[in-house]
């Protein structure tokens, strides 16, 4: 949610992206919303829906814990792999992203031309 415009997503979208069930993630978001972090509100386009909505509190959790997790992300994945290792998993994971969204270049990486 985070990155999302308004800092707001559909539960069924977060449900999918999370590869879970809507209920599972209803229970996931209520105990967020206890800590004050997110917010659920009829989405406005469509009443059917429900949109969860990250606050500022959860605005702020998220830029406090955000080193701590970029750092255990370089200890627990990257440092373990040496330099060839690290460019494999860069390609693999290129190749990976491609196939989930084809029209969008991946980071770092330049457009195709033509």
């Amino acid at each position: 949610m985070s990155e999302a415009p308004e800092r707001s997503m559909r539960m069924s979208q977060l449900a999918m992206l999370a590869e879970g069930s809507l209920p599972r993630m209803s229970q996931a978001v209520g105990r967020l919303e206890k800590r004050g972090w997110v917010r659920r509100t009829p989405d406005p386009t469509d009443g059917r829906f429900t949109l969860a909505i990250l606050t500022e509190a959860g605005w702020a959790k998220v830029r406090e814990t955000a080193p701590g997790h970029v750092e255990a992300a370089r200890t627990y994945v990257f440092d373990p792999l040496t330099k060839a290792q690290v460019r494999q998993l860069t390609e693999i994971s290129r190749r990976i992203l491609r196939a989930v969204d084809p029209g969008n270049p991946c980071p770092g990486e330049r457009p195709a031309p033509g």
